[in-house]
């Protein structure tokens, strides 16, 4: 993966500096004028500071990733970001341990933002389709791995319930099976480029936004219990939609390895909600009761954003216009 193109002037500077070697340096000003959650320039920062812990840039020396001065960058970056959540996302009132698991359900279910996932499987097109599959690719392609820093973090039934979860996600050790592979294989069946971070520099802020909170409550032990819950609402509001992807692609004419990436997850994702729910927040919560708010919160800030991103997606479709960004916009663009 090569650096994306900057989209302001705080990926400007970072780009050009993470192309020499490690060294000390600064970063313009984080804007505090636009939300967070739509500042294409902060969004893309965050990303690529994220990157640098998972498959980094071709370009980049691996030694950037934990140079002090960039980790003192990316956390002037983090504290808009939270800030940003903190202002967009209300904390769920906390509960007793016994009620997480009736907590989570009950956020779920209050959540009414629009259905991306009837409009793709009555409705889109073909073109359309092949948008919605470039939006998820900056994640699928490297399903679970955010998730999977919470594994050293907990002791007992939680961990032993997020690596249950987890084992599916990355295929039982067979390669062919991992969830990643399974989506890489979707999009080949679309004529779509399937290589790791193909899509980065189409994808607006939203859809960064969606993975960088993950990334950022996977690489802070201090949000562990947000990550937890943002797992469980993951799982939690899977079955359903996939089952209504498969739905829509074998409509555009998918067949059964197009499709199979959205046909796993309607199976696998049905038990995962069970043990995310029950075994994996509700013996986090036991074990650590002063941290069930941040277990709620991190559900709430799974399901806002993906609530956003769906709004974003329609909305632009509505117009009769892409809800991608234009290839190669340079600084300032949008």
């Amino acid at each position: 993966m090569r650096l994306p193109v900057p989209r302001g002037p705080i990926t400007a500077v970072l780009f050009e500096r993470l192309t020499r070697p490690p060294h000390g340096f600064d970063l313009p000003p984080v804007r505090a004028g636009e939300a967070a959650l739509e500042d294409e320039d902060l969004q893309l920062a965050l990303f690529a500071c994220y990157e640098l812990h998972y498959q980094g840039f071709d370009e980049v020396d691996d030694g950037w990733e934990w140079e002090p001065s960039l980790l003192a960058a990316r956390q002037a970056l983090e504290r808009r970001f939270e800030d940003g959540l903190a202002r967009t996302v209300p904390r769920p009132p906390e509960v007793p341990p016994a009620h997480v698991r009736r907590a989570l359900t009950e956020l779920v279910a209050a959540e009414e933002g629009p259905s991306l996932a009837a409009f793709l499987e009555r409705r889109a097109d073909p073109e359309q389709f092949r948008e919605f599959v470039a939006h998820r690719s900056v994640y699928h392609l490297k399903e679970a791995d955010p998730h999977t820093w919470a594994i050293p973090r907990l002791r007992g039934r939680a961990k032993a319930a997020l690596v249950e979860i987890q084992a599916d996600e990355y295929g039982g050790g067979r390669l062919e099976r991992m969830h990643s592979e399974l989506f890489r294989a979707t999009m080949r069946a679309l004529d779509l480029d399937d290589s790791y971070g193909s899509y980065v520099d189409r994808v607006p802020a939203i859809t960064l936004a969606i993975g960088n909170a993950m990334s950022m409550f996977g690489l802070h032990r201090r949000h562990r219990a947000a990550l937890l819950g943002h797992l469980a609402a993951f799982e939690m509001t899977s079955s359903l939609p996939n089952l209504r992807y498969g739905r829509g692609l074998r409509r555009l004419g998918g067949d059964a390895t197009a499709c199979r990436f959205y046909d796993e997850h309607v199976q696998a994702d049905a038990v995962h909600e069970q043990i995310a729910a029950h075994d994996m927040c509700g013996g986090f919560a036991a074990a650590h009761p002063e941290l069930i708010g941040d277990i709620l919160y991190g559900a709430a800030c799974a399901l806002t954003l993906d609530g956003f991103f769906a709004g974003h997606v329609l909305e632009c479709w509505t117009r009769g216009g892409t809800s991608l960004r234009e290839a190669g916009l340079a600084v300032g663009d949008r």
